[in-house]
C-alpha cells in the first residue's frame, strides 16, 4: 500500500482519471469556442506583432500599417520559427529567418529567394477571427465556424452614447484558470485582505445553476476600506449586497447596479492564467462634495484608485493563488474541504464544459481545433 508521502509526490491526475469534481476542474482546460480577451488594442500598434498563448497554442497577433489586425499560427511552416520574431511590413507578416512573407489570410505572398525554387505550400497558415471590443482584442481559438455564434459579453454601460467611467487591469498568475474563478466568486476569504477590507461580513444569500452558468448573491458590507470607503456614495448606491456570476467562461459582479466588472480569463496552459479585470462605474463620491460626480472626475478618481486600492487587492489575490496551485500539485489527493456550497457548483460547470468540447471534438468536425493547421 503506498504510503502519503508517495501518494503527495506523484502528479496530479489528468482529466480521464481524476475522481473528483475537484479534480476535474483543475485538469479541465476552457472551451475553445468561444471569445477570449488576449491582449489590450493599445499594447499592439501599427506594424507591430506580439505573440499570444491560448492552452499551449502560440498565436502570433499583428496590425498592418494600415491599423487592421490579424491572428495566425505563430510558427513559420518552413523552419517552425516563431512569426512573432518577425516584422510586419505593410499589412504582412514576414519571418525573421528566410524571410517567408504572410498576408492577414495566411497565404504566402513572397519568400524572397526565388532563385532557389518554390516553396511546396499546400496549406495556409492557421488563422484566427479576431475582434476589438472594450479596449481589449479579442481572439476566437477554436472552430471559426462558430464564432459569429458566439458572442463576446455585452456590456451596455460601456458602449452606450454615454459610457460609464472605468478601467482594465490584468495579471498572469501561475495558477489554474478554476482556482481564479473559485477565488474570484468564494467570498469566505476576507482575511486575506483585512488590510484593504473590499468586502466584510459576507453571508452567501442565494445561489442557482444551470448548464451554463452559476449565479450567487452575498450579504456583505462591500468596500469597507479606510480607501476604498471614501468614495463609495453610500446613500445612493446599496453597498451591503453584491450579486456574483460564473457565465462560463467569463466572470461578472454587480454591486448596487453602480459598481460593476467583468473578469476574462485567458488559460495560458495548464497552470498559468492571465486575467483581465475590467472595472466600471456609475459614479463615485467625491468627499465634501454632495452631487453626483461628472463622468470626467469619476475617471480620474478610479486612475489614481486603479493603483492605490484595486492592484494591492488582487496582488493578494495572485499570492495566494500561486500558492495554491503549489499545494495542489503536491496534495491533491487531500480529500476536498469547502464550507461554501457553491464552489463545487463553479468546479462541475468548468469540468461539464471542458466535456462537452472533448466530446465534440472528438466527433467529425466542422473546422480546425486549436492548434491544428487549416486544410485549405
Amino acid at each position: 500500500m503506498m504510503n502519503t508521502r508517495e501518494t503527495s509526490l506523484r502528479s496530479p491526475p489528468g482529466f480521464v482519471e481524476a475522481g473528483n469534481s475537484r479534480q476535474k476542474a483543475r485538469a479541465a482546460g476552457l472551451d475553445p469556442d468561444r471569445w477570449y480577451a488576449v491582449e489590450y488594442d493599445s499594447a499592439v500598434r501599427k506594424g507591430q506583432v506580439r505573440e499570444v498563448v491560448f492552452w499551449n497554442s502560440a498565436i502570433a497577433l499583428f496590425r498592418g500599417e494600415d491599423g487592421g489586425l490579424a491572428a495566425v499560427q505563430n510558427h513559420c511552416p518552413h523552419r517552425q520559427l516563431k512569426l512573432s520574431h518577425g516584422v510586419v511590413e505593410r499589412c504582412h507578416l514576414r519571418c525573421a529567418y528566410h524571410g517567408w512573407s504572410f498576408d492577414r489570410e495566411g497565404r504566402l505572398v513572397d519568400y524572397s529567394h526565388d532563385s532557389f525554387g518554390k516553396p511546396l505550400i499546400k496549406s495556409r497558415l492557421r488563422t484566427y477571427p479576431v475582434q476589438i471590443r472594450y479596449g481589449l482584442i479579442w481572439v476566437f481559438p477554436g472552430d471559426p465556424a462558430l464564432a459569429e455564434e458566439r458572442k463576446i459579453p455585452e456590456i451596455p454601460e460601456l458602449t452606450g452614447d454615454n459610457p460609464w467611467a472605468n478601467f482594465a487591469v490584468d495579471f498572469t498568475w501561475r495558477t489554474h484558470h478554476s482556482m481564479v474563478i473559485d477565488n474570484i466568486c468564494d467570498f469566505a476569504h476576507a482575511f486575506l485582505h483585512r488590510k484593504y477590507r473590499p468586502f466584510i461580513d459576507a453571508k452567501l444569500t442565494h445561489h442557482e445553476s444551470d448548464e451554463n452558468r452559476v449565479y450567487l448573491t452575498y450579504d456583505a458590507y462591500m468596500a469597507a476600506g479606510p480607501i476604498s470607503g471614501i468614495f463609495v456614495d453610500r446613500n445612493r448606491v446599496n453597498t451591503r449586497s453584491i450579486e456574483l456570476c460564473y457565465e462560463y467562461p467569463y466572470q461578472w459582479t454587480n454591486t448596487g447596479d453602480s459598481i460593476k466588472n467583468w473578469s476574462f480569463l485567458l488559460p495560458i496552459d495548464e497552470r498559468t492564467t492571465r486575467v483581465f479585470f475590467l472595472f466600471y462605474f456609475d459614479s463615485v463620491k467625491i468627499p465634501l462634495i454632495s452631487a453626483k460626480t461628472p463622468k470626467w472626475l469619476t475617471q480620474m478618481v478610479l486612475n489614481i484608485a486603479k493603483h492605490w486600492v484595486f492592484k494591492p487587492i488582487l496582488l493578494e489575490d495572485g499570492v495566494a493563488l500561486e500558492a495554491e496551485q503549489r499545494g495542489y500539485e503536491r496534495h491533491w489527493d487531500a480529500p476536498p474541504i469547502e464550507l461554501n456550497p457553491v464552489v463545487p457548483l463553479f468546479q462541475q460547470l468548468t469540468a461539464r464544459k471542458w466535456e462537452d468540447y472533448l466530446a465534440r471534438s472528438a466527433a467529425p468536425a466542422r473546422g480546425v481545433r486549436p492548434g491544428e493547421p487549416a486544410a485549405r
